[in-house]
């Protein structure tokens, strides 16, 4: 696996822990703050800083490494120096089960130009033709429609609802299961 790959539009970087990419993530986050807060879990009262953003790139980076989680930033190419979004692959697991879970984000200006689905089917034939895995997974909340909506798109199916599976807002929420097979 690298850490850099292009598609038509975008490129997708898993981000070593520097300082400008630790500004940059943190940028990103600050941007789109109260949109991706509803769809995730409680931050720790720290989560906003400089210092946090390094830690969290120096973790996904060995996890990178070791195979086990990838996070590609995602920049269009006409920008490389500015994030517009990330999809991740983690939980990876091999031996019996050679699956992982997907998540995603895109900054809402970059919304429906086809970069989501353009960045997760690279995402998608990464791990299933350089990680070898069968399975991936993604769980989205059933308001969610525009992420169901890319889900479908791509070909995942609805597997089913998984009850009070993931604690968003400090409230346990259902998330509906989706699944796609190599």
């Amino acid at each position: 696996m690298q850490f850099q790959y292009e598609t038509e539009h975008l490129i997708l970087k898993a981000l070593s822990p520097s300082h400008q990419n630790a500004l940059a993530v943190l940028d990103f986050y600050n941007k789109n703050r109260a949109i991706f807060e509803q769809y995730e879990a409680a931050r720790s009262a720290n989560f906003y800083t400089i210092e946090y953003m390094h830690s969290v790139l120096t973790c996904e980076y060995n996890l990178a490494i070791q195979k086990k989680a990838v996070r590609f930033w995602i920049f269009e190419k006409t920008n490389p120096d500015y994030i517009i979004g990330t999809i991740s692959f983690f939980n990876i697991t091999h031996s019996i089960y050679d699956k992982c879970e997907t998540g995603y984000k895109l900054y809402p200006d970059y919304w429906h130009k086809g970069y989501a689905k353009e960045a997760m089917q690279k995402g998608i034939s990464i791990m299933f033709h350089e990680l070898n895995l069968h399975r991936i997974e993604a769980y989205v909340m059933e308001e969610n429609t525009a992420s169901i909506s890319l889900l479908k798109s791509l070909q995942f199916q609805h597997e089913g609802t998984t009850r009070q599976s993931i604690r968003i807002r400090g409230n346990w929420e259902d998330h509906m299961l989706f699944a796609l097979l190599k």
